[in-house]
Order: C-alpha cells, then structure tokens, then sequence
C-alpha cells in the first residue's frame, strides 16, 4: 500500500490541505490521515470510496498509479487516458474554474495539455456547479443559437467516453477542428464516432472520429457577456428565432396573436 500512502500526501498537498483539513472534509480523525499517509496502517474500502469522490478520481487510479509524476501538472497519463485533476482552489479550498479567453481560444489546442498555459489562465468560482471538474471556453459564431456570439459555456470534464448522452450538448477539443460546441450524437459503439449537430440549421451536421477528440465537457451552464436588446425580447423575434432552428411553435403563435 505504498503507493497509497503516497498518493494520498501528494493529492491532500495538491489541493492544499493540512491533515486535519482532509480528515475534516472526510469526516475521519488527523491521526488517521497521518497513519495512512505513514503507511503505518492500509486503508479501509470505506476510505478510499470517500477519498476518490473527494478528489473525483477512480479508487483503481489511487491504487495502481504513482501520482507523484503530476508535480507540476493537472493532470496525468493513463495508459491511453488522460485524468483530470480538480485540484486548482482558493484560499478556501473551493475549486476554481479556469476560463479560456476569446482572443486565445485558437491557442488552446497547442495548450490545452500543457500546465503552465493551464496556470496562467484566469479563474473564476462559481458554488453552484456540481461536483467534477469544469473549466469555461468561448463561443463563436451562432451555429448554437440562442447561445450569443461572446458568451462562454461551462463545462464538466468528462473522462469516460462512455458518459457521453446523445441530445446533450458537449465543448469538443478535435485534433482536425479545434475547438468547438455542438450538440451530440454518441455513435461510438456503431462506427467509432461522434456526430456534432448545430442547433441552427443552416449548418450542416459532421461525424469526428472518437480517436481525433482530445478533450470532451459537458454543457453545465452558459454566461452571457451581452445584454439582449429590446428587439430580441420580442415574442415575434423569439418566434422567429425558434423557426429558424426548425423548432414548431404555431400553436404558441396562435395563442400569441
């Protein structure tokens, strides 16, 4: 259980944590954080089940793997999977999101596995996500509408391929198209790939090969940087809006007219 011992000093240190702030959020005594990071005692199954949800890791992870080799990083190798730590807090241990630029968004591609490009972003708290590590990237354009030109989507890392839900919208990072948001089709299973849908259908939909997807967050919320106007509140507008993302709204028309 060596490497347990280890794992559990080196991600309390990551998150920066004292031992008695771990054994507080874990509900255990100091002690039994010093004992176990002294490979003095193993573990008990019911630990390490709290210890992988507190730092949104597989117990399989802690158990196998020497996360030593992440000093400098937030994330690790895994075989062929790359494991997110959510490591980045404040001075209150609350976890912190960091936020890709708009005029960098083209950069993060070439950095997005790189720590320092990783560190050097701003970052934000918001106490409402859930739990999981999230990270907030721009949108362009207006294939995702009514998402607005300049707003940023919130995105939940997701590490399991398998988690991917068709009709959920996802942030991509595509080995051949950057970046991008799209709503999803998981045909994994059938042929490997992933169908990406605009909501505006004045786009046409495109398949990306499973293997050319570098990173994956699901939709979790959106912040807008623009103030809708006057004429975009307007139910003729809204109307308009929906019909042209192919969306039927006569019987709302009728009752609005």
């Amino acid at each position: 259980m060596k490497i347990v011992a280890k794992n559990i000093r080196h991600l309390r240190k990551l998150k920066g944590l004292t031992q008695e702030a771990l054994a507080e959020h874990l509900n255990v005594s100091r002690s039994r954080i010093g004992s176990y990071e002294e490979n003095r005692s193993a573990p008990t199954i019911e630990f390490l089940i709290q210890l992988s949800d507190f730092f949104k890791l597989p117990i399989d992870i802690l158990l196998k793997n020497d996360l030593t080799k992440s000093k400098d990083a937030s994330f690790i190798e895994i075989g062929n999977q790359r494991v997110l730590f959510p490591i980045t807090v404040d001075t209150d241990s609350d976890d912190l999101i960091e936020i890709v630029p708009a005029k960098a968004s083209a950069g993060y591609l070439s950095g997005y596995d790189d720590p320092e490009y990783i560190e050097q972003l701003q970052k934000i708290k918001l106490p409402f996500l859930p739990t999981g590590k999230h990270r907030a990237f721009p949108i362009k354009g207006d294939s995702m509408l009514p998402m607005k030109d300049g707003a940023f989507v919130v995105g939940r890392f997701i590490e399991d391929r398998n988690e991917i839900k068709t009709g959920r919208t996802y942030v991509l990072v595509t080995l051949n198209d950057g970046m991008v948001y799209k709503r999803v089709m998981n045909n994994i299973d059938f042929n490997g790939s992933l169908l990406l849908m605009s909501d505006n259908k004045t786009y046409n939909d495109y398949s990306v090969p499973i293997d050319e997807v570098l990173e994956i967050w699901e939709f979790t919320c959106s912040i807008n940087t623009q103030e809708y106007t006057e004429e975009e509140l307007k139910i003729s507008s809204i109307l308009s809006m929906f019909n042209e993302l192919g969306v039927e709204l006569k019987a709302l028309e009728n009752v609005m007219k």
